[in-house]
């Protein structure tokens, strides 16, 4: 099963180790970070990629629901709360499970398969997109592009926009997060600031990857996992 990065925002440090500790109990889940409020929780989701967000709802300054309803792309959200009366709410705003406190560990399991089964789903559905899609369309510099999937030997993220490089640089307005989201399963995330195609993967050395353009980029740390598991699956 993939591995799915977790975070946890939940201002209880009781609350936390009990879902660090049901967390580390499933070997497919990874903690990403334990944040202690909705901030911590914008800074994550701005760094890495993460499949599963465990969120309270009375939380300082800024609550579990309106943190939900600032968020463009949420992850896969599961609701860990004391108040029953915003179950509706939560589900309005298409969380994937509603978790009363005290919740045991098999209630916790069945919300994560919850969240497995949809990303079986994905899955399929990418698979099924792949078949047909090879190229993307992008905007830049007042113009409309079209780039094929392998014309594409890595993008970096500058700012609000990416930098896609195929045998020139061009400069598109969104975020590196939004632009892997359209790219087929051969793009994979490296390092909170680049992405790559892994067909044009040449080399690894250390904590830096050489592709077969002789770009060479840097490895983050918490990205190094999964890019090593795509290779040993390859």
């Amino acid at each position: 099963m993939k591995n799915l990065n977790c975070i946890i925002a939940d201002d209880e440090p009781i609350a936390r180790q009990i879902l660090e500790n049901y967390i580390v109990s499933i070997p497919y889940l990874t903690l990403v970070a334990p944040c202690k409020n909705a901030f911590e929780v914008l800074e994550k989701l701005q760094e890495q990629e993460v499949d599963i967000l465990f969120l309270d709802i009375n939380m300082p300054k800024l609550s579990g629901l309106s943190l939900l309803k600032t968020l463009q792309k949420k992850p896969n959200v599961i609701i860990t709360t004391a108040y029953p009366e915003y179950a509706i709410e939560g589900f309005e705003l298409s969380v994937t499970d509603y978790l009363v406190k005290p919740f045991s560990l098999e209630r916790f399991m069945q919300a994560v398969q919850k969240v497995s089964r949809n990303k079986v789903s994905e899955t399929i559905v990418i698979n099924q997109q792949e078949q047909t899609a090879k190229s993307i369309f992008i905007k830049s510099d007042k113009k409309i592009l079209k780039i094929n999937f392998d014309e594409i030997y890595y993008a970096e993220a500058y700012g609000n926009y990416v930098k896609i490089f195929t045998d020139k640089m061009i400069l598109t307005p969104q975020t590196l997060s939004d632009f892997l989201q359209k790219l087929s399963s051969n793009f994979i995330r490296i390092h909170k600031s680049y992405l790559i195609n892994f067909n044009y993967l040449k080399m690894i050395d250390g904590n830096q990857i050489i592709l077969q353009n002789e770009a060479k980029l840097p490895i983050g740390k918490s990205y190094k996992k999964e890019l090593l598991e795509r290779i040993d699956n390859r």
